[in-house]
C-alpha cells in the first residue's frame, strides 16, 4: 500500500482523519487534499484506505487529533464512534459527518466527554458534485471545537463567504437537525418539479416539456440547482423512459415529520412528498383496490379484474352500462 499524500506547504492548517472512502468521503479527501491539507483515510476496502486500521489511522496523526467519521448513520456510525473513544485521546475531536439523527449525537458526544474527547455534528449536502463545488455544511458543537475544525470546513464549503456555506447551527445535535430539515425540503422540492413535468407530459398542448424546464433555469422564480438536475437528466433521456419511478428514501424526511409531530408543525408538502415515494415502490396499491372495490359496490362502477394465474388480461374499466349512478 502506497503511503497517504503529504502536503507539501511548509505549514498546514489541520491534520485530518477520515474515516469511511465511499462517494462523499472520497471524494472530500479529493477536495481537501487539493487545498492543501494532509488527509489520512481509512476505510475497510484495501484498494482505496491510506491505513490498514483505526489504530494506525490514529497514530499517524498529531495531536490534536482531528478524525471526520463518514460511514452509513445508525450502528455503523455508533460503533464508529464507540472504538473511537478508546483509541483516541483527550483533546483530541470527532465530527460526524454522516446522515445520523440528530437523536444519537448527545449520547455520542457523552461517551467521548467521558474520555476527554469533542464532539461535533455536522450535516453535509452537495453529493457527488461537492468535490468541485463544494459542500454546504451546518455543524452543532461548542465554539472551540468549531474553530479547531474550521480550516476543514473553510476547505470544504463552496468559495465565497463563509456564512453562505457553512453555519454554526448551535450545540451538539444542531447540525444533523438541520440537515434533517433540510432533505426534507429537498423531498418537497423535487416532488413539485416531477408534479409539474408529469402534468405537461400528459397535455398534448405542450409539446416539448425539456425545453420548457429548461427555460425555468434563468430569470424565474422557480428556478434552482434542483431544476439544473431535471434539465441534464431530461436532456440526457427526454421522456424519462429509461427510468422506473420507483424512489428510496434515507430516513431524514420520516424523522423531519415525526419532528413536525413532535412540535405541532403542519408540514402537509413534505409529509405529501415522503408519502408519494411510499406509493412508487408499489406494483399494486391494495388501497387503490380498496377504493375500486367501494365504487363498484355502491355505484356499480366498472372495475379492472387482476390478471388470472395464467397472465390472461384483465378486463378493462369503462361506463357501465345502464348504471344511472351520479357518484
Amino acid at each position: 500500500m502506497a503511503p497517504y499524500p503529504r502536503s507539501t506547504h511548509e505549514e498546514r492548517d489541520v491534520q485530518l482523519g477520515l474515516i469511511g472512502l465511499g462517494r462523499m468521503g472520497g471524494n472530500m479527501r479529493d477536495r481537501l487534499r487539493a487545498a492543501g491539507h494532509e488527509v489520512v483515510g481509512f476505510d475497510p476496502r484495501p484498494e482505496v484506505t491510506d491505513v490498514p486500521s483505526l489504530a494506525e489511522l490514529a497514530a499517524a496523526l498529531e495531536a490534536p487529533r482531528v478524525v471526520w467519521v463518514m460511514v452509513p448513520s445508525g450502528d455503523p456510525t455508533r460503533s464508529t464512534v464507540r472504538s473511537l473513544a478508546e483509541i483516541l485521546e483527550p483533546g483530541d475531536l470527532v465530527i460526524d459527518g454522516g446522515n445520523s439523527r440528530y437523536t444519537d449525537d448527545g449520547p455520542n458526544a457523552e461517551l467521548l466527554s467521558a474520555k476527554g474527547i469533542g464532539y461535533v455534528d455536522c450535516g453535509v449536502s452537495g453529493g457527488i458534485w461537492g468535490k468541485d463545488n463544494g459542500y454546504g455544511l451546518m455543524a452543532g458543537g461548542a465554539q472551540e471545537h468549531i474553530d479547531l475544525a474550521m480550516p476543514i470546513f473553510d476547505a470544504l464549503r463552496p468559495e465565497g463567504p463563509r456564512e453562505e456555506g457553512f453555519a454554526h447551527a448551535g450545540p451538539v445535535g444542531a447540525g444533523h437537525f438541520s440537515k434533517m430539515v433540510h432533505n426534507g425540503i429537498e423531498y418537497g422540492l423535487m416532488q413539485a418539479y416531477a408534479e409539474g413535468f408529469e402534468l405537461m407530459e400528459a397535455a398534448p398542448l405542450v409539446e416539448n416539456v425539456p425545453a420548457v424546464i429548461q427555460a425555468w433555469s434563468r430569470g424565474t422564480v422557480v428556478r434552482s440547482w434542483l431544476l439544473d438536475l431535471l434539465v441534464n437528466a431530461l436532456n440526457e433521456d427526454p421522456h424519462l423512459t429509461e427510468l422506473e419511478g420507483y424512489v428510496d428514501d434515507s430516513g431524514e424526511g420520516r424523522w423531519t415529520i415525526e419532528e413536525a409531530i413532535t412540535h405541532a408543525v403542519p408540514l402537509p408538502v413534505i409529509s405529501a412528498a415522503l408519502f408519494a415515494r411510499f406509493a412508487s415502490r408499489q406494483d399494486e396499491s391494495p388501497a387503490m383496490k380498496a377504493v375500486a372495490a367501494l365504487r363498484n359496490q355502491f355505484g356499480g362502477h366498472a372495475v379492472k379484474k387482476s390478471a388470472g394465474p395464467a397472465g390472461a388480461p384483465g378486463d378493462h374499466a369503462g361506463p357501465s352500462s345502464g348504471s344511472g349512478s351520479t357518484h
